[in-house]
């Protein structure tokens, strides 16, 4: 039997070989995967059939291997043996294990399963670090494995938070790791920076291929540097915890980078990847960006905005109330959305309410747009209510793709701003500066009329009256016209 497994793992070595730099598709129908390292390899696994992944002919000047996997929302368990021990497994979307090589160690195996009912899609890598690279999560102190390269992901409707555990200094095969606590000076882990990477996935794209593909790019350092925007950076001193703005259905990756100044390299965490949202729930899941109610709500919200858009000034009036006329308090309301139109339009406050008009009431498209739609200029307003609703949203950072759908929507949006504007400067030409508003205008002629005798309009029939007689003109089309002449008996 155990010169079967030895053939077995020579026939796939061999065609690993043959594959080259390609990608390598596997799938669990053979109970053996090996990699090679820096080489990502698809796999399929499906419960109860557990792989082994053999990484072989690893290099002497190698002291770590850092194994990941990854797949888009069914969680796999990978460990170091078929028992998984608390220390020595984890089980996630986003998973990775650090083997420390003992001396003369040329090869790795890592346990790979799942206990979803489903098949799962994964990929996987195994990356190499010499003895000079710092180890990531080496000092862990929270959570369960005793070297943790994971970053740890939550998230609310406020906002999405990272941790991950401190990372030590790198050490020879064989050697004692370096102490974590007991001295803080240039010559321990406390000399190591962290570099904090986001990276957007191309939006409305929830697809487990694009996901896959993409986790690619932000596996190996240079690879993230590349790719990533640069968040951040923390120093030892820092808490290993950092808060983002949830961007709800939007697929974002975060990985960290925790870099040795002194010897200058650096080494990749395990990257994850969230939603901010789930595939599984029933209701106001990831494949629909909001419930019926709120489709409903922002429509409507969308019509009575562009009424503001094209119409508002002569129904909402935000520029002639005796209270902006306080620099301060129109100072303080203003400058969340804009500081230089309110100050040059400061004497023309009736082209200062139509622009209000114009943009708020333009804007309000965008919104019903997000709830179709993901676009990210819907935070404009949404993060600003996030921070009057959620005390610790202060502290997240507020990043946002704009990509194709984004163009579009903005280019919408100055579009009918503009034509609402434009629309509104021409209809008030000639008109008092704030004229009266329309149903006060229809309320007062209506009285006019009921009072004023004189007044034509006073004798008009009342509104019954006239629907009655309209009916019978509208009958009288459709009967038979009467023969002329004499319609009487003659008498004999």
């Amino acid at each position: 039997m155990e010169l079967l497994r030895l053939l077995l793992i020579a026939v796939l070595a061999s065609v690993t070989r043959a594959a080259g730099g390609a990608e390598i598709v596997g799938n669990s129908s053979e109970g053996l995967l090996e990699f090679s390292v820096g080489k990502f390899r698809y796999l399929e696994l499906k419960k109860p059939f557990p792989e082994e992944a053999i990484l072989r002919h690893i290099s002497s000047n190698v002291t770590f291997v850092i194994f990941q996997i990854h797949s888009q929302y069914q969680n796999t368990t990978i460990s170091f043996s078929e028992t998984l021990l608390p220390n020595a497994s984890g089980t996630g979307t986003d998973k990775g294990l650090v083997s420390i090589l003992r001396p003369e160690q040329s090869m790795c195996t890592w346990h790979l399963e799942t206990l979803d009912p489903e098949p799962v899609q994964n990929v996987a890598i195994p990356l190499s670090y010499s003895e000079s690279d710092p180890i990531p999560g080496g000092c862990n102190l929270e959570f369960d494995v005793d070297i943790d390269p994971n970053i740890y992901l939550e998230y609310n409707f406020f906002e999405t938070t990272i941790k991950f555990a401190p990372a030590n200094l790198g050490y020879a095969r064989g050697a004692d790791p370096p102490s974590c606590d007991v001295k803080t000076g240039l010559d321990s882990r406390w000399r190591l920076q962290y570099d904090v990477y986001q990276y957007f996935l191309p939006e409305n794209d929830l697809s487990e291929e694009v996901l896959l593909r993409h986790l690619q790019r932000m596996a190996e350092v240079p690879q993230v540097r590349a790719n990533a925007v640069k968040v951040v950076t923390l120093t030892a001193d820092d808490k290993t915890s950092v808060s983002f703005s949830s961007l709800r259905g939007q697929g974002v990756i975060y990985n960290v980078i925790v870099r040795d100044p002194l010897l200058n390299t650096s080494t990749a965490y395990v990257p994850t990847h969230t939603y901010a949202c789930s595939f599984e729930a029933e209701e106001g899941n990831c494949s629909s960006l909001g419930r019926v109610s709120t489709k409903v709500f922002f429509t409507l919200f969308a019509l009575l905005g562009l009424f503001i858009c094209f119409f508002g000034h002569r129904f909402w009036k935000t520029g002639n109330l005796k209270i902006f006329r306080v620099d301060a308090v129109f100072w303080v309301t203003f400058s969340c959305i804009a500081i230089f139109i309110p100050v040059v339009f400061m004497g023309c406050l009736r082209i200062l309410n139509i622009l209000s008009c114009g943009f708020i009431g333009s804007y309000s498209v965008v919104l019903a747009v997000n709830s179709y739609l993901y676009t990210s200029l819907s935070y404009i307003a949404l993060n600003i209510l996030r921070r009057a609703l959620h005390v610790d949203f202060r502290r997240a950072f507020m990043n946002v793709p704009f990509q194709t759908n984004d163009f579009i929507i903005l280019a919408v949006w100055g579009m009918l701003a503009v034509s609402g504007i434009t629309l509104q400067i021409r209809r008030e030409r000639g008109q008092p500066f704030f004229p009266p508003h329309p149903y006060k205008l229809w309320k007062r002629e209506r009285e006019r009329r009921v009072t004023n005798i004189l007044d034509p309009s006073h004798h008009i029939p009342p509104l019954r009256e006239r629907l009655f007689s309209r009916l019978a003109q509208i009958k009288g089309l459709f009967q038979k016209e009467q023969p002329a002449g004499e319609r009487t008996p003659l008498l004999l």
